[in-house]
């Protein structure tokens, strides 16, 4: 059974969570309230693998901060990826009670102004996008996608690139690529190819986008049945992040070829790269965009699609059909979420705080043999560990035990890859908090080092 757990541990998408350092936390670092409580928590809740057992109980959200019921506060490097205006932020949470005291359900064959409003407003942000579907989940804007491009393009093959992630529903999971997910469920849906990512560090091209694009050409090429090319612009999981040139050239394939390009930006739009869309930095436009997480603000779930005109003629198809299509506490959230990152200029602090994170990272690079390498956009960053700058061996005990001594200190983050630092703060953080934060990373560095 271990030398399963540690081979899970070294590929799922994050952190490790039944080691014998979580054992370890859950003794000696968690109240006796807050043990109650998640013995609790885990006899009434269905266990499964990346996020059991859970490591404390949360009593509050507040900005870049969570609180346990001790009153212990951490520094959310993680947040689901729902956290672009931190937690709780007062404007949003004065628009959602506002939306409260007026329509709060929009039932179907119905609409409301909230939700046009809203859809308003978004393709007002993305030029060459003029269409919507709201939905309740990433997952669903996702499966929303392939359906619609199996409507446009008559073909039924969709294309992903390994280890990919987009959700975690039957139909998703076939088309992605990360296997933990597709562990013990049988059959998946046919008619999907994957292909190695352009890998910026590890990997089977080791930075050679080329032969990354020479595959990804191979395959349309060969294969007239491919509908879809579905693929997050900028990896979240391990902060991997394509060269310009390699999205150019992939556009322009799927141009050639008669695919869709379906990018999915579920945890990395809404200006987590420093633009309000990570499509943006590359000078292309996809086929159909997919949103979710952030978009309700980190308060209300909330997802949709956005996509061409063009495509807008499948009036007898179902391609959403969801109890929330037109939530109008969900259109309110993720319009106000629009207007604070326009109104208090989220884009332009997260670049100046991008040069900040990437000086101090490169640092703690410079200082540390253990670190081969960093790598971000934006407040999006990845720190791999590894045993030897040579052999790039993966370093995840030491990693694991990093998270854990930043854990006890009030910084919580994820490890992806089994060795990946995955720093993800708040984009409302301010230049005191993040500075305080990557000071605990550092000491942890030093002490776990020098043990």
């Amino acid at each position: 059974m271990k030398e399963k757990l540690s081979k899970n541990e070294m590929i799922v998408e994050g952190d490790i969570n039944l080691s014998e350092a979580r054992k370890t936390w859950l003794k000696d670092q968690v109240s006796t309230e807050a043990k109650t409580l998640l013995e609790k928590d885990a006899k009434y809740f269905m266990h499964q693998a990346l996020s059991t057992p859970c490591l404390d109980v949360l009593a509050n959200a507040q900005g870049a901060l969570i609180t346990n019921t001790s009153g212990k506060n951490y520094f959310d490097f993680h947040g689901n990826n729902v956290h672009q205006l931190g937690f709780s932020h007062p404007k949003l949470v004065a628009a959602l009670k506002q939306q409260l005291d007026a329509l709060t359900f929009s039932t179907r064959r119905y609409t409301n102004k909230t939700a046009i409003n809203f859809a308003e407003k978004l393709t007002s942000l993305t030029p060459g996008l003029d269409k919507i579907l709201m939905t309740p989940n990433g997952s669903s804007a996702v499966g929303i996608a392939l359906k619609l491009a199996r409507a446009v393009t008559g073909k039924y093959k969709v294309l992903s690139f390994w280890d990919s992630f987009h959700g975690a529903s039957l139909d998703v999971v076939s088309v992605s690529g990360e296997s933990v997910f597709r562990e013990q469920m049988g059959p998946m849906m046919p008619g999907v190819e994957r292909i190695p990512p352009p890998i910026t560090y590890r990997g089977i091209y080791e930075s050679n986008e080329e032969k990354a694009l020479e595959y990804l050409e191979y395959i349309l090429a060969k294969d007239n049945q491919i509908g879809a090319f579905l693929a997050e612009t900028v990896r979240n999981t391990d902060a991997q992040i394509p060269s310009k040139h390699f999205w150019k050239a992939a556009r322009k394939l799927c141009d050639q070829y008669g695919v869709l390009l379906i990018l999915d930006e579920i945890p990395i739009a809404l200006g987590r790269t420093g633009k309000l869309f990570a499509y943006e930095h590359y000078d292309i436009i996809p086929d159909i965009l997919c949103l979710g997480k952030g978009l309700g603000g980190g308060i209300i779930p909330q997802a949709a699609i956005v996509t061409k005109k063009e495509f807008d003629q499948f009036n007898q198809i179902s391609l959403g059909h969801y109890t929330f299509e037109k939530s109008p506490m969900g259109a309110a959230a993720a319009h106000t979420t629009l207007e604070i990152i326009e109104g208090e200029h989220l884009l332009e602090h997260v670049v100046y705080l991008e040069g900040m994170m990437q000086a101090e990272l490169n640092q703690l690079q410079a200082d540390f043999e253990l670190i081969g390498d960093v790598r971000g956009i934006g407040l999006l960053w990845g720190i791999e560990l590894v045993t030897s700058r040579v052999t790039k061996e993966k370093a995840s005990a030491q990693a694991e035990a990093i998270m854990y001594e930043c854990l006890k200190n009030g910084l919580s983050f994820k490890v992806s890859k089994g060795n990946v630092l995955q720093l993800c703060p708040a984009l409302t953080i301010t230049e005191t908090q993040l500075a305080e934060a990557l000071n605990i990373l550092r000491t942890a560095f030093y002490k776990i080092t020098q043990a």
